[in-house]
């Protein structure tokens, strides 16, 4: 009986120090923590999702967007001859190779005069350079890649580049300019009449102003024997343009 009355004492002191335990801290703080949590937001998601709805059309050049170019369509033809008379020192042949006969990378850097289609008038000079690519025997002859310009006074400068073969004509680009030539873009034709002393252009330009009368003689057909009129070789007055470039 004694033993039987000390355990059902026990039990209930068990029963009544469990009912009366607070509740545990760690159970209060962690749900405090994740009531106090906002939804999380993915920054890299939310801003790529922002940049492709706000793309409305899709990309396109600057040329498409806006086909209108204020530049002119117009081809202007332009004559003038390229004539080495033999007193500027040009050509001047750097045989960077070092190779007896020309070789790629030689460099011939030059000037020469030029003169109006018509040759009644002075007009300036060529200024430029070109590179040797390939030399050519069969065809006796040489291929360059030119770069160089036409000083035409105070009208300004056309520059042109590309092919220039010593033993046929050629077309090069027309690149650019300046005064009256700013923005000009088209093709010229080199016409080889004796190398290297005497070349015929004819230019075919766009993006320019109309051309001045001066410059739109009636050009002489090229052929070995042309020459400038003697008033034009001595620059005499009324024989040159205005300003032109010696």
């Amino acid at each position: 009986m004694a033993t039987s009355s000390a355990s059902a004492i026990l039990k209930a002191s068990l029963s009544n120090s469990s009912a009366k335990l607070p509740p545990t801290t760690t159970t209060t703080a962690a749900q405090k923590m994740l009531s106090n949590l906002s939804p999380f937001k993915n920054p890299l998601t939310s801003q790529t999702l922002k940049i492709s709805t706000s793309v409305k059309r899709p990309f396109s050049c600057k040329s498409q967007a806006d086909p209108s170019d204020s530049r002119s369509s117009k081809v202007q033809e332009l004559n003038v001859y390229e004539i080495n008379e033999r007193d500027r020192g040009s050509p001047a042949y750097l045989r960077l190779s070092q190779k007896s006969v020309n070789s790629l990378g030689d460099l011939v850097p030059f000037s020469n005069k030029v003169y109006t289609g018509d040759l009644k008038k002075r007009a300036g000079i060529t200024a430029g350079l070109c590179v040797l690519i390939k030399n050519e025997p069969e065809k006796k002859g040489d291929r360059y890649e030119a770069v160089y310009s036409f000083y035409l006074g105070e009208y300004g400068h056309i520059a042109v580049q590309g092919p220039y073969l010593t033993y046929e004509d050629t077309y090069l680009a027309v690149t650019g300019g300046s005064g009256i030539f700013e923005g000009a873009y088209g093709q010229v034709k080199l016409k080889q009449i004796i190398f290297p002393f005497k070349l015929f252009y004819t230019f075919y330009l766009k993006g320019i102003p109309d051309l001045p009368a001066e410059l739109l003689g009636e050009p002489v057909p090229p052929s070995p024997a042309v020459e400038p009129t003697a008033a034009a070789k001595a620059c005499e007055d009324g024989a040159t343009i205005t300003n032109f470039t010696n």
